[in-house]
């Protein structure tokens, strides 16, 4: 996983010799904002990253590690717009929900490359912000708002499963599931459960794996991509389980999927689920069945395959770990 901002500046900070007073009279700025930078409590303004780049030598990296405000996702007109339905959200417009929903993907864009600790903290007050636009709003956008809402929720979600904050996850993966059907969207509320069951797969828990995974998969109105990776994760826990038929079974539906999954875009909440992404998850099925040269060959082909955003995220270190158990038994 890529450092946040706040770890890369106090390792540039130290490489330096410098203590936080001694950084914060040069830059200059308080000790107290250095102390929230490094501990990733406060965003930074880009002339202020810039300048902490210069003091430290950086050469541009601490820059790079800054992630964007909000106010560089949006146009003035969005900010605008979405102060005014914040004050009055009944009369939220289209363009106020299109506006919301770029910058959560944006948000979930950062979740690749800086992984979770970062986003939490704003993730969380962007929750409060929607969800209480949400219950309050009224009109044709209204049905629009909540699917909004209900992907911010299911983020704040990933983000506690990610950094392994298990109580919080779940808290966020249950409301997000009441919301996505409060909204009508299956694609929500099967990707609320695929959180659970990765949640699940981080704690050892082989039957939740089985049980929220296969919840996935037979949510009505779920993508076809989601369908697929939810039968290779169901098939990977019954492995572990030591069921291995009904793995197999489970790996048959998912390859008898692939071919129709492939001539879909994946949903726009669930971009990563390409036919090459779903190569990690019946990597780690065929790891389970003790099928090594085949988990070694999906695994590997997997993680060449990611866009280069994704190449260093959080979730790809499990898979990492496990080609690297692949290669050692094959």
């Amino acid at each position: 996983m890529a450092d946040s901002f706040g770890q890369t500046l106090r390792r540039l900070r130290e490489a330096a010799g410098l203590s936080q007073p001694e950084l914060a009279r040069r830059v200059p700025i308080s000790q107290s904002s250095l102390s929230r930078y490094e501990s990733d409590r406060q965003a930074v303004a880009p002339e202020v990253a810039a300048r902490l780049d210069d003091v430290l030598g950086a050469g541009g990296s601490l820059v790079a590690a800054r992630p964007p405000s909000a106010g560089e996702v949006l146009t003035r007109d969005d900010r605008d717009r979405i102060a005014h339905h914040i004050s009055y959200p009944s009369r939220v417009d289209g363009c106020t929900v299109r506006a919301l929903a770029d910058l959560l993907a944006a948000q979930r864009r950062l979740d690749d490359t800086l992984g979770p600790t970062p986003l939490i903290s704003s993730t969380l007050a962007q929750v409060d912000t929607v969800t209480g636009m949400a219950r309050h709003a009224t009109g044709t956008h209204r049905d629009d708002l909540l699917e909004v809402a209900a992907e911010w929720v299911q983020f704040a979600g990933w983000l506690h499963a990610e950094a392994r904050h298990d109580g919080e996850a779940t808290r966020f993966l249950a409301e997000a599931e009441h919301l996505a059907d409060a909204a009508g969207s299956g694609i929500l509320a099967a990707q609320a459960a695929n959180f659970r069951g990765y949640l699940a797969r981080q704690q050892g828990n082989a039957r939740g794996v089985v049980r929220w995974f296969l919840a996935e998969h037979l949510t009505p109105g779920a993508h076809i991509a989601q369908r697929v990776g939810a039968a290779a994760q169901a098939a990977h826990g019954h492995a572990l389980l030591g069921e291995r038929d009904t793995a197999l079974r489970l790996l048959d539906v998912a390859g008898g999927l692939l071919d129709d999954a492939a001539r879909e875009d994946p949903p726009r909440t669930a971009y990563w689920l390409t036919p090459t992404f779903h190569r990690l998850n019946l990597g780690l099925a065929h790891l389970a069945l003790g099928d090594h040269h085949t988990a070694t060959d999906h695994l590997a082909a997997g993680l060449d395959a990611l866009p280069p955003d994704q190449q260093t995220a959080e979730w790809t270190r499990e898979y990492r770990s496990a080609l690297d158990t692949a290669h050692s038994a094959a």
